[in-house]
């Protein structure tokens, strides 16, 4: 201690001799009260309340997105629109007029004829429905395909998973669209063309895929807590899968399928721009671009409006697919 300094005996503050003055230091602490801070609504729980269920908080989550909003109108609109076309045109799409060739837009004709003279704005319409047929039942069938074959090979493992992913690989080998015009050429398929042939040739290569996917959600939901705790309390391994694990992994599942709705939609229409695809007489999106190909100089919007209805569908799934993955992210929640 300096020689000019010594402790107060009393008070036990320091003592500055030369000034002969007691110097005091009193520290004071600032706190805000609690109502008047965002940590209260952060901090307060609501104990008498239920806890949220996974797909609870992601609907609460999904509420909230615009790009979820938005997604959902524009699916539910083409949906109405593929089941009640007549409420939205009250032409024949198939009542051509050749003096009608090329015509532009006119009064109760808005997007005006093609090269036959039928007319554009009703064979888009019509043409919903056989396009989203394709795009919901490939999904249908490749969500029960690929995900019974990935949840058996990832719960169970062993030779089973050996098997069935080295089968998977075989058709994974080879591309959606190529392995599609392949299978369509075959005399089984080319001479029946229909909507269920496109469907099934599409489901034949689009399994693959989704069935990695639920393989690897099934084997990281099989080592969980609550997986062992039903087996040890004797629940089989079939039961266990379907009640414990296959909900725990369904999320991912969800989300691929989602997106790959808007794919298997394209695909439909490429198949058909080709020639491969729906026969010419099925109204479709496809179709109608490939008729529209050769009057592409002449007539640009002949084949611009089904292309921009088939746009808009698989761009209002494919931001579904975004928006739903997003809320049953946990970490994208809690970065949200």
């Amino acid at each position: 201690m300096p020689e000019n300094q010594n402790h107060n005996s009393e008070a036990g503050l320091p003592v500055n001799r030369r000034a002969g003055k007691v110097s005091k230091y009193k520290i004071e602490h600032y706190v805000a009260p609690l109502d008047e801070t965002p940590l209260q609504a952060v901090d307060s729980v609501k104990e008498t309340g239920k806890p949220l269920s996974m797909w609870a908080e992601a609907w609460r989550s999904l509420r909230k997105r615009p790009l979820f909003i938005i997604s959902a109108i524009l699916i539910l609109a083409v949906i109405v629109v593929a089941a009640f076309p007549q409420w939205f045109t009250s032409q024949d799409p198939a009542f051509c007029q050749l003096e009608n060739s090329n015509e532009p837009g006119r009064e109760g004709h808005l997007m005006g004829f093609n090269l036959q003279g039928c007319d554009i704005y009703a064979r888009v319409i019509y043409g919903t429905r056989a396009s989203l047929l394709v795009g919901i039942f490939t999904t249908l069938i490749v969500v029960v395909v690929g995900g019974t074959i990935g949840a058996l090979a990832g719960f169970y493992g062993g030779w089973i998973d050996t098997i069935l992913a080295r089968l998977g690989d075989i058709f994974f080998a080879l591309p959606l669209i190529l392995g599609a015009i392949i299978v369509m050429q075959l005399p089984a398929f080319r001479d029946n063309k229909s909507v269920w042939t496109v469907i099934i040739t599409l489901a034949i290569f689009g399994w693959p895929q989704l069935a990695r996917i639920t393989r690897g959600a099934v084997i990281e939901a099989r080592n969980a807590d609550f997986v062992k705790a039903s087996r040890s309390l004797g629940l089989s391994k079939f039961k266990s899968l379907v009640k414990h694990v296959l909900p725990n992994s369904i999320a991912p599942i969800i989300v691929v399928a989602t997106v790959n709705l808007g794919v298997y939609i394209v695909a439909e229409a490429t198949l058909s721009f080709l020639g491969v695809g729906l026969p010419p007489d099925i109204m479709s999106w496809g179709n109608d671009i490939s008729t529209a190909q050769t009057q592409l100089r002449s007539n640009p919007m002949m084949l611009m409006w089904p292309a921009l209805f088939l746009s808009v569908t698989v761009l209002s799934f494919i931001m579904l697919g975004d928006a739903v993955r997003d809320a049953l992210d946990p970490k994208a929640r809690k970065g949200a």
